[in-house]
Parts: structure tokens; C-alpha cells; sequence
């Protein structure tokens, strides 16, 4: 079974904890995540563009002259490609850019990123992460006794009404505005953003919630699922 250390807000190491294979330890498959990585960017695409062709731009219906004997070249009409304002050949319209995964290589994907941070030892646990107050200052020494730059802080909290709601929520108002960090919850990570940040940090709480919910124990808020979901 992977392991990793356990730290405290101190950045001192105090022991380790133990990772399941079937989430942190698998075998890493780069196609699948790289087929992951451009359906992530290829949905954020709006597909909103938008230009005309010569068929749709204003005025141009009259021969700009005649057809021979003027020396000059043949033309047909004033808003062909050629012309100023004219129209855009192959013109961009809007379009939807989104494409679907297999659920079970999408889920491939994400194992197989979280694996690849546990190997280069990217992946920090602590054994909580409580601030006092809403302040980003703590939240930039937290993460310089760690040197990191650019990190994914993975929280706790599934719904707002879970015990550490108010916790996480302090530490997701004081890290918000730092730049290079980005709080995901533990059912919203993706692998885009596991491979984008360079360091993931979590507590030894979340564990548990990420192998609950990605090897199929419980769904996305937090609630049991049955043997004929778990088998679907």
C-alpha cells in the first residue's frame, strides 16, 4: 500500500499515511490522460465566434464594372474575400467544441494523476488545516514553511452543512486571492488541475472522502451508494 508523510502546519513531519493502490498507486496511463486534459479544455471553449462570408456582409449584390475592356481584373463583386470589408472566406461560426469521455477512462485519467503526484512526492497531507481567522497572511506563511509556489489545495467539505464547513471556509476566503493556489473541493478535482498546479495539498481527513467518493462508495454529496450503483 502507498504511504506518504504526514505534516503539521509547522511543516514538521510527524508520521505517515497510508494511500489506497486503487486511487494512488495504479498504473499511470498518459493517453488517457492526456485525452482528459484536451476534453477539460475543449469544453471551456464558449464557441462564440463569429464572422460573416461574402454571402452575409452588407451591399456588393452590383458588378463593379464590366467584364472586359477596362484593363482591369475581372470582378463580380465588391464584398468578395479580396475587397475591403468584404466577407471572410471559411468564416468561423459559433459551435460547440465539447466531446464526451468514457466515465471509466475519465475516472483512469484522474487515478492515474493523483498516482503520478504521490511518485514525485507532490502530494502533502497534514494532519489538519484550521486557520483562526479569515486572514490571507496566514494562509502565505502556511505555504512558505512549505515553499510553494503554485499548489491545489483539496478541502473537506461537501455540502454546507458538513462539520467542517466553517473551517475550510475560512481557509477558502484567506487563500483565494494568493495567486497559483486554487481550492477545489474533494468531489470537484479534475485532472486538468492535479497536473496544472505543482503541488497538491489536502489533510489526512480528506483521504478517506477522495477514496470514498472516487473508487465509487459514496456519490458527489456525500451519501452512501448502493450495490447497483456501485456496480454500474
Amino acid at each position: 500500500m502507498a504511504s506518504v508523510a504526514l505534516y503539521n502546519m509547522e511543516a514538521q513531519e510527524i508520521g505517515t499515511v497510508e494511500l489506497s493502490d486503487d486511487l494512488f498507486n495504479v498504473e499511470i496511463k498518459e493517453n488517457s490522460v492526456h485525452q482528459a486534459v484536451v476534453q477539460y479544455l475543449a469544453n471551456q471553449r464558449q464557441g462564440t465566434q463569429k464572422a460573416k462570408t461574402r454571402g452575409e456582409v452588407r451591399g456588393g449584390g452590383r458588378k463593379p464594372w464590366r467584364q472586359k475592356g477596362t484593363g482591369h481584373a475581372r470582378q463580380g463583386s465588391t464584398r468578395a474575400p479580396q475587397w475591403t470589408h468584404g466577407g471572410v472566406v471559411f468564416a468561423p461560426v459559433p459551435r460547440d467544441y465539447s466531446f464526451k469521455m468514457n466515465r471509466k477512462e475519465k475516472r483512469l485519467a484522474l487515478k492515474s494523476a493523483l498516482t503520478s503526484r504521490v511518485q514525485e512526492n507532490k502530494f502533502l497531507v497534514l494532519d489538519q488545516l484550521k486557520l483562526s481567522e479569515i486572514k490571507t497572511k496566514k494562509m502565505v506563511e502556511l505555504l512558505g514553511k512549505f515553499k510553494l509556489n503554485k499548489v491545489l489545495i483539496i478541502l473537506e467539505y461537501m455540502e454546507r452543512e458538513d462539520e467542517c464547513y466553517k473551517d475550510d471556509r475560512i481557509v477558502l476566503l484567506s487563500a483565494r486571492n494568493i495567486p497559483g493556489v486554487k481550492i477545489a473541493k474533494v468531489n470537484t478535482i479534475n485532472t486538468y488541475d492535479i497536473l496544472k498546479y505543482d503541488t497538491i495539498l489536502t489533510t489526512k481527513a480528506v483521504i478517506p472522502k477522495l477514496e470514498a467518493v472516487y473508487l465509487k462508495k459514496i456519490n458527489r454529496r456525500g451519501k452512501a451508494l448502493s450495490s447497483e450503483e456501485v456496480s454500474a
